[in-house]
């Protein structure tokens, strides 16, 4: 094996050129996206681009279409109108196999109820490079996956037996373990620990900076300030603003789309979004 091939093979994410910020190639777009579930209008004319070496994180209230919008750039959801492109080729004429070479998706919430192991969930990420050559390097990437997301520890245990946010980084390590130039993750940071946050994210930074794409749905302001390099605002279905987190994240804007009052602080060079509070609470 060669030395970049030993690298690709430890790191578990495909590595590819980076260029400077906003400049990186688009390979995943969402075109005019739209769609409706019976007479509710769930996404209305959305368009977005994720880039390789950038981060797009995906915030808004509850029911702004988060969620809808990654099930549709993932190919869950079929758009009643618009259009999602995978690597600049339409989704829709993708093969499951290429499609999941090309973009790995790691859902909020984990369907698994069986009692795998952990290191046999995390090995389930390989099943798109069955019989292909990056099969030889399956036990390295896994190996490599597990320390990243750190469930080193749990590797013998039975998924059904740990809890939340155990679960959700074994399914980070599955997606890891994928080796896909996009990663698209739900809430990824729901039920973990600000430790774990924070590692989480930092290993999606990585990745990034390592070339991939990744879009990211975040309900936590300050974490999609500090690891996006473009937001996303959606609301009722709509963008209502798209850009860097400085120019995005305004108290005028979220106040607004939250319908509720924030403050935005910048502490060196942290953004940080609080909600105004009265005194004493909300009592």
């Amino acid at each position: 094996m060669s030395a970049d091939a030993t690298k690709n093979a430890t790191m578990g994410t495909r590595q590819e050129s980076v260029p400077a910020s906003g400049t990186g190639q688009v390979l995943l777009a969402g075109h005019s996206v739209s769609l409706a579930f019976g007479s509710a209008q769930i996404l209305d004319g959305v368009d977005v681009e994720v880039r390789s070496g950038e981060i797009l994180a995906l915030v808004g209230p509850n029911g702004a279409g988060k969620s809808t919008l990654l099930g549709v750039l993932a190919g869950d959801h079929e758009p009643s109108s618009g259009e999602v492109t995978l690597r600049g080729k339409p989704l829709a004429s993708c093969g499951a196999k290429e499609a999941a070479r090309q973009r790995g998706v790691l859902m909020q919430k984990q369907a698994l109820s069986f009692g795998f192991l952990v290191r046999d969930v995390v090995m389930m990420g390989r099943a798109p490079w069955h019989r292909s050559p990056e099969a030889e390097f399956d036990e390295t990437i896994v190996d490599a996956s597990i320390k990243r997301a750190d469930v080193e520890h749990l590797g013998s245990r039975n998924f059904p037996t740990l809890s939340g946010g155990e679960q959700a980084r074994t399914a980070f390590a599955r997606l890891l373990a994928q080796d896909t130039p996009v990663l698209m993750l739900d809430e990824p940071t729901a039920a973990l620990d600000i430790h774990h946050q924070e590692q989480v994210l930092s290993v999606v930074r990585e990745a990034a900076d390592a070339g991939a794409a990744a879009v990211v749905v975040l309900h936590d302001l300050s974490l999609a300030a500090a690891y996006a390099d473009q937001i996303c605002v959606l609301a009722h279905g709509e963008v209502r603003a798209q850009g860097r987190p400085a120019d995005v994240l305004t108290a005028e804007l979220l106040s607004e789309v939250y319908a509720h009052p924030v403050q935005v602080l910048h502490h060196e060079d942290q953004i940080v979004i609080v909600p105004v509070r009265r005194p004493g609470g909300s009592r």
